[in-house]
């Protein structure tokens, strides 16, 4: 059968190092020495370094930390076989510390080439994604247990109180001071609006009652309710994104679980730190498996000495606490809190920096 010799592949038209570029899976070649040769985008992306300045440099001087790389690298090299790695965390040296760090999976083959010798071909995927998706099913998975517990403690708290509030009002008429008058509102305030934050939580998980809200005059009102409790050594920090919407929330209920988150990390500095509550917007993340185009991120940061190793993956479960005086109700309210809302609590943690990140989705925002 005759064949028509102007037909050409339609990949004939693409320079194969476009092909490669148009990956989302990073591509590294490296040398004998473990330096590297090529790096299509996506590699780029990961190491946060052009390809022409990492050209030639051991690729392990490129992350933090990378003798775990590098040990993988040297087996495959000196045994010329396959191995692969997986959730390998990489740490850009190319990045600020507060971005959070890669984690891939890792597959290294190497390359015989008669003149050249032994190469290596590392393919890097994401898996932060992955990772991030399944800690968040298993963090909602584990709710309903969790809010089954804090609805029994919410009876035990509700009668206290009501004396608190009635204690407050008979203080109220015996002051003359209009100035001390005006703490004695406060304490009825906050206790009618922890009353109401109870009965929704004692309530048949009712959906919250949300109104039109902005986020930052939340985080006004739970940084002024901190600095009256803060020591003086407690520094606090506001890093606003001015772009973030008004959208639909309940106040009360995200009052209380940022305030709780806060708590926490007050705690966690002692009589002297630094807190930061920060605002961004972040686009196209998935809350387990629901994508959202737009989130709220609410973030509580301190540089306190971090979440204990055995406390991580049962943190926001209730009764559990780091801490000999801690009643380990606080952060497993604020998750439930925020589920509510169709959002998450996650953290990241190390010594000197811990974040807590409240995301919250931002359907019919402004």
């Amino acid at each position: 059968m005759a064949t028509d010799s102007s037909f050409s592949s339609p990949l004939s038209h693409f320079d194969s190092a476009d092909l490669l570029d148009a990956l989302s899976t990073g591509i590294v070649v490296l040398d004998s020495h473990l330096c590297l040769i090529y790096a299509n985008v996506g590699a780029q992306d990961l190491m946060a370094v052009s390809v022409k300045q990492a050209r030639g440099r051991p690729l392990g001087e490129l992350f933090h930390d990378s003798q775990k790389l590098t040990q993988l690298l040297r087996r495959s090299l000196e045994r010329n076989e396959a191995c692969a790695l997986h959730e390998l965390t990489l740490r850009p040296i190319g990045v600020p510390g507060v971005r959070e760090p890669h984690v891939v999976d890792l597959t290294v083959t190497p390359l015989e080439g008669q003149i050249t010798g032994t190469h290596l071909l590392l393919e890097l995927s994401d898996a932060t994604q992955r990772l991030r998706i399944s800690r968040d099913n298993d963090l909602l998975s584990g709710m309903d247990g969790s809010r089954l517990m804090v609805r029994q403690l919410a009876h035990e708290i509700k009668n206290p109180l009501g004396g608190l509030r009635g204690a407050a009002q008979l203080l109220d008429r015996e002051l003359s001071s209009v100035s001390h008058r005006e703490y004695t509102a406060v304490i009825i305030g906050e206790a009618d609006r922890l009353t109401a934050l109870v009965d929704s939580m004692i309530g048949p998980g009712r959906p919250p009652l949300k109104a039109r809200v902005n986020i930052h005059e939340l985080c006004e009102h739970v940084l002024h309710l901190l600095r009256a409790e803060a020591p003086a050594g407690v520094e606090l920090v506001r890093d606003y994104d001015p772009s973030l919407p008004d959208a639909q929330f309940d106040r009360n209920q995200l009052i209380q679980a940022l305030l709780n988150v806060a708590r926490n990390a007050m705690q966690a500095v002692g009589e002297r730190g630094r807190i930061v509550l920060r605002t961004r917007v972040r686009s196209g993340q998935s809350i387990g498996a629901t994508r959202h185009r737009l989130l709220a991120d609410v973030q509580v940061e301190d540089d306190g000495p971090g979440v204990p190793p055995e406390l991580r993956k049962t943190l926001f479960y209730p009764l559990v606490t780091g801490r000999s005086n801690g009643t380990g109700l606080g952060l497993a309210v604020a998750q439930d809190l925020v589920t509510r809302h169709g959002g998450i609590i996650e953290f990241d943690s190390e010594p000197g920096r811990t974040v807590f990140s409240l995301l919250l989705p931002l359907e019919g925002a402004e």
